[in-house]
Formats: structure tokens, C-alpha cells, sequence
């Protein structure tokens, strides 16, 4: 019931929250449940918007191409689209490099990602670069009060897919391989088959986000593919708690809120989130979940006052 008392810019602050809980959900299932630390989560959301938007856009020339000229496609199997194309290339990559570990890992998703956006930003005929590439919207209008709900029922929605995996098998296999991969795999653990699913799972919830973010803001840009996003993902996820299924939603809205407050001090706030993780790693690396769950517990232990 937020949006009947907030305004408009509000309204999108909270919008926009939701997408980052999808990518930073998602990027957990990866980082903190199987121990895969990736840096290629915002290329997938670019990827899914993008896919979505050329799909859209091309849709009308590739019907004359195959006869018939009347093909469009709807917004949301442009979605579906990107979702399925970042978690294909996900998997693909994820093929190449789960092999790796640790630092080499994570610099071979970094190299991939930073050539998607190079390539985004170079193929201008086709993307327009920078020049940015303009899409329909999903309710005709930016007014961001129909998107609250669209949002908040997609991020709704990856929790749920996310909490599925987590109580099944598949989610003990991949606690598994985060905590001793070489034990797993002795105890019978195909660990390679599940960082495979668990890196294409991941790259098709955050194009999945990614495509939604699209036909919202209506213009895309290879600017928001830079390494920033990624560090404000890595940001949110170890704020709120890494390898924690709330951590994700609570330091997701909690950096977005904090962020618009000091959105007079651009090139001072990515320093003082970069100090809030130091020190969270330091001292209480479960972050601000956990640190409400020890408030509760403590204050369940706090023995009643004397009675009047």
C-alpha cells in the first residue's frame, strides 16, 4: 500500500530497489549458496534488456524477412526472451570457466562482461551504442506506480523460485560444494553439474530483471554495465548477508535508499559503502540480517521486569 502515500520519486526509489533485490538474490544463489564468485551479474541484466528490446524493435523487419510482415512481439515474450538468452549464455560461459577458481574465476566473468558492454557500446548500427536505444513501455506511461507492483511481484516471485532451491536437494548440493567441493564431490556431488545450473540459474534471474528494468526505463545504455553495478551488487548482497536468503532483500533496499540520500555525494558514497563492508566483513560478516537475528534472540533471552 506504499505507493497511495508516497510520491512519484519515492515510488521509483522503492522500484528500483526491487530490481536490485533480483540481481542481488540472484548473485547470491551463485556467491554466497555454492561459493561461485562471478562478476558478470550485471552484463546478464544488460543482456536480458537488451535481447528484449532488439526483439521488440527488429520484430516488424524480421516478419517481412520470413513473410510475414505483421510479426510483433509482445513485451512480455521479449522478457521471456532476454531471461532465456542470459541464462543460455550463462550456462555456455559457465561451461568454459567453472572449472576455474576463486581469483581466476572471477576474472574471466570480469573480462566477459566488460566485452559485452564494449561490444554493445561499438555496434552503435545495431545497438546505438550510446547513443542509447529507445523501447516501448510496459503500461505506455514512466508514471512508476503500475511498475511498484510489477516489480514487487517479480522480485516476490524470484524469493519464491529462490526458496524452492534452497529447501531442496539441489540447494543442500550446492551448500555442499560452497562449504568443501572435494568432499562433496567424494560423498557423490556432481559439483560440475550443479554450478552449471546454479550459474545459468542465476543469469536468467538477473536478465529476468534486466528485461523488466527495459520496458520501464525505456532507454538503454551500455553505461550501466560498467564495473560500478557490479560493486553495488557485491555491496547489497554482503550489507544485508551473503549465502542468506533475506540478506539480498535487506541490504538491496537498504544501499538503494542510503544511496539516493547521498546522491549529492557521488564520488563520496561508493567510498563509504566500501568502508560499511570492510568493517561488516570485520567484525559481523552476516551482515545486517544477522545482526537482527541476534537482537531478537538477545531480547527473547532479556528476563521479564518485576512485576508492580
Amino acid at each position: 500500500a506504499l505507493p497511495l502515500v508516497l510520491g512519484s520519486y519515492l515510488q521509483h526509489v522503492l522500484t528500483i530497489g526491487f530490481y536490485y533485490v533480483i540481481l542481488s538474490a540472484s548473485w547470491n544463489l551463485l556467491a554466497g549458496f555454492t561459493g561461485q564468485f562471478s562478476l558478470a551479474q550485471h552484463a546478464f541484466a544488460g543482456m536480458g534488456g537488451y535481447t528484449s528490446a532488439l526483439l521488440v524493435l527488429y520484430a516488424p523487419q524480421l516478419g517481412m524477412f520470413v513473410g510475414v510482415p505483421e510479426l510483433r512481439v509482445p513485451l512480455w515474450a521479449g522478457v521471456l526472451a532476454g531471461t532465456l538468452a542470459a541464462g543460455l549464455v550463462g550456462y555456455l560461459l559457465g561451461i568454459v570457466c567453472l572449472s576455474m577458481r576463486r581469483i581466476y574465476l572471477a576474472l574471466t566473468t570480469w573480462a566477459f562482461a566488460e566485452s559485452f558492454r564494449l561490444w554493445i557500446a561499438t555496434e552503435y548500427r545495431f545497438t546505438r551504442g550510446d547513443l542509447g536505444l529507445s523501447t516501448d513501455l510496459f503500461f505506455g506511461t514512466a508514471d512508476p506506480f503500475a511498475y511498484y507492483y510489477l516489480f514487487l511481484a517479480a522480485m516476490v516471485a524470484t524469493l519464491l523460485i529462490l526458496f524452492e532451491i534452497y529447501r531442496s536437494p539441489i540447494g543442500y548440493f550446492l551448500r555442499a560444494i560452497r562449504d568443501d567441493e572435494e568432499a562433496a564431490q567424494a560423498m557423490g556431488v556432481d559439483s560440475f553439474l550443479w554450478k552449471k545450473f546454479a550459474f545459468s540459474a542465476s543469469s536468467a534471474l538477473a536478465g529476468f530483471g534486466g528485461g523488466l528494468l527495459a520496458h520501464y526505463i525505456g532507454l538503454l545504455t551500455p553505461t550501466p554495465m560498467r564495473f560500478n553495478e557490479m560493486a553495488i551488487i557485491i555491496i547489497m548482497v554482503i550489507t544485508g548477508g551473503l549465502g542468506k536468503l533475506w540478506g539480498p532483500v535487506v541490504g538491496a533496499l537498504f544501499i538503494q535508499v542510503v544511496s539516493e540520500l547521498l546522491r549529492a555525494y557521488a564520488e563520496i558514497r561508493m567510498v563509504l559503502f566500501a568502508l560499511a563492508v570492510i568493517v561488516i566483513m570485520r567484525f559481523y560478516r552476516d551482515g545486517l540480517v544477522g545482526i537482527l537475528g541476534a537482537l531478537e534472540a538477545r531480547l527473547r533471552r532479556r528476563p521479564p521486569g518485576p512485576r508492580s
